[in-house]
């Protein structure tokens, strides 16, 4: 079933051979085209497939190519049209179809990660937790035609994404190509993907009655940061309930009306912080519909913590992954590129789970460095798919669920986990106040060395 080659990379490098594998089993060009067909709105295929616009971009994001030319470049005799046609390809997928791109990657990604065991415990049980953010996609070079003779940055659009730290995996995107359009507006598109038993935890900018309000109608739960603006009105003293790892907490219950003057009772939880936060809050408060057998008061304190996981998610699709590529101007192009970075999030999470079903999740979250890996994907990949041919990897679509994991904790087991250790450091020291002799304005090295023997 293997060839040669291709097996000394399943022993030299299992990690590159898991991604390329599971890019093919997920997105596969002929699974690709069939889906695109299905769900595009307006655009249409002539010549240019969507997997070959697909491949191109994810090559990019993955730091396996520099830039979408080269990539095209390195593709040109099978793409088999113009770069023009490619940019115009770009410019045109619409932003719903690069949401749906997401869902339809994460229906696909979470019966792995959870037949590998890589799925955690719910946080409260009976709950599914999405945590929900923002994210704005930096600015872009000014090569649209208008942009030449604007200084400001040019911001190519933002998203709303929802993120489940059971799977540990963006499961929903809500883009929006206007880059300066509130947070807020975009709500509501998530509206009607709200679920019963649904937990929602979000920063205050979406502290909002009507949000609130919609996942309490749909018997869901939420724990969001009370935002200024919130208007309410207390009932009775507020308690204080204990501490945790120095941080004192108390409760309350509240009342906050809609406009029909419907009255909801909400409990609002104050967090006294050790440390004041970046915008200088030395507390912070938090509003929950969830009852006291659901979670006390010191619990959803923990649980609102936890939605520091979507922003170290952004950080790994910024640092790791090319998500923001400043060079695509025009915002559909833009939001494609993050939405393929998310859904490469995605099968990154997967690897991680199969090591985590052979290595141990809390030795994988411990040593695994997301940068060496990353590292490995961008030396290996592309010489690999130069010396593997295309049908090898077609095994990958053959195999059933259970074969496909089995085989994917076998390349775990050749994984030299110590090439991926993280390299730890101690405590930062204070740095050394530099004296400046205008009269020297260079030292010469060696000299000092040499009185550091003396």
């Amino acid at each position: 079933m293997m060839d040669s080659v291709f097996d000394t990379f399943v022993r030299k490098s299992p990690i590159t051979v898991m991604a390329r594998g599971m890019m093919e089993r997920v997105f596969n060009p002929k699974q690709l085209d069939e889906w695109f067909e299905k769900t595009a709105d307006v655009q249409y295929t002539r010549q240019l497939m969507f997997s070959s616009v697909f491949d191109i971009m994810s090559q990019v994001v993955c730091g396996f190519s520099k830039s979408v030319h080269r990539a095209f470049k390195a593709a040109r005799e099978n793409i088999g049209v113009s770069i023009t046609s490619l940019y115009n390809k770009l410019n045109g997928i619409e932003p719903h179809t690069s949401a749906e791109l997401v869902r339809y990657a994460a229906g696909q990604i979470q019966p792995l990660i959870e037949k590998l065991g890589g799925a955690q415990k719910p946080l409260i049980p009976g709950l599914r937790v999405k945590l929900l953010d923002g994210n704005c996609i930096g600015a872009t070079h000014h090569r649209i035609k208008e942009l030449r003779s604007i200084a400001g940055g040019a911001l190519p659009g933002k998203s709303l994404v929802v993120y489940d730290p059971a799977l540990r995996i963006p499961i929903d995107v809500f883009p929006c190509e206007d880059g300066h359009t509130q947070e807020r507006l975009l709500l509501q598109e998530v509206l009607p993907t709200i679920a019963s038993q649904d937990l929602w935890i979000a920063d205050r900018n979406f502290c909002v009655r009507n949000f609130l309000f919609a996942i309490y109608a749909k018997q869901g739960y939420f724990i969001v940061r009370q935002h200024a603006n919130l208007p309410f009105t207390p009932i009775g003293e507020e308690k204080a309930v204990g501490s945790i790892d120095g941080t004192k907490v108390f409760e309350q219950y509240i009342i906050v009306t809609d406009e029909s003057g419907k009255q909801y009772k909400f409990r609002r939880i104050r967090v006294v912080l050790k440390k004041k936060t970046r915008d200088g809050d030395k507390e912070i408060f938090l509003i929950t519909n969830l009852s006291k057998t659901k979670a006390n008061a010191k619990q959803v304190s923990v649980l609102y913590r936890k939605r520091w996981k979507i922003e170290t998610a952004f950080q790994e699709l910024t640092v790791y992954l090319k998500c923001e590529v400043n060079t695509l101007g025009y915002p559909p192009a833009a939001l494609f590129a993050f939405c393929v970075a998310l859904v490469t999030y995605m099968i990154v999470a997967v690897m991680k789970a199969a090591l985590s079903s052979v290595y141990g999740a809390d030795r994988v979250d411990r040593e695994l460095s997301g940068y060496y890996l990353a590292d490995e994907l961008s030396m290996i990949y592309p010489g690999m798919m130069i010396a593997v041919s295309d049908d090898t990897w077609l095994i990958f679509r053959q195999f059933n669920e259970d074969e496909l994991v089995d085989f994917l904790k076998l390349l775990a087991k050749n994984v030299d986990m110590w090439r991926f250790k993280k390299s730890t450091r101690g405590p930062k020291k204070p740095a050394a106040k530099r004296k400046v002799d205008p009269k020297h304005p260079h030292v010469s090295t060696a000299r000092i060395l040499a009185n550091r023997k003396k």
